[in-house]
């Protein structure tokens, strides 16, 4: 059998040897799996930290929107404006607060959506605050399943905000 002849660096033909024709196929395929693995994982970990942004920005709005209600806003009115404004902020996840207190992903349960209109925390006496607390528990309901990567991924995002009503 004849081996193909190259031309060296030095001009000369030298002779290729056969033992390394397939190195270069071995090494790419011993280090694909890590390479997709890494990639994936970083795509999952950025997308865990988008919704992350997300939640902390829908409470932030959602504790707004009950706020700036009018003063003598029924209270009814002012659950429904902030669970419309977490709702709008989370939509693009497929997340919604409901009703009854509770974080929806693709219409399972997944979390609680808390929000409550009294006494503030902190402030002048006798001030009224809303207060949105969101609670995901992002192990169990990963946004990116079966990648085998949530291990490095926290197991819950929560986030809380009060805002002065009165």
């Amino acid at each position: 059998m004849r081996r193909a002849l190259l031309w060296g660096a030095s001009g000369r033909r030298s002779r290729r040897r056969r033992d390394d024709e397939g190195a270069a196929a071995l090494e790419f395929a011993l280090i694909l799996p890590i390479l997709v693995m890494l990639v994936f994982g970083i795509i999952a970990f950025g997308y865990m930290l988008s919704f992350r942004q997300a939640m902390s920005q829908a409470a932030a709005e959602g504790g707004r929107a009950a706020a700036v209600k009018p003063a003598g806003t029924p209270n009814d009115e002012r659950y429904a404006a902030a669970r419309a404004a977490v709702n709008d902020a989370l939509s693009a996840y497929g997340v919604a607060c409901t009703a009854g207190g509770g974080l929806t992903h693709s219409g399972g349960p997944s979390g609680t959506c808390t929000i409550v209109i009294g006494a503030c925390s902190s402030g002048p006496a006798g001030a009224e605050c809303a207060k949105v607390t969101l609670h995901y528990p992002y192990s169990d309901n990963s946004l990116i399943p079966g990648l085998g990567i949530n291990a490095i991924l926290p197991d819950d995002l929560e986030y809380s905000t009060e805002v002065r009503v009165s």
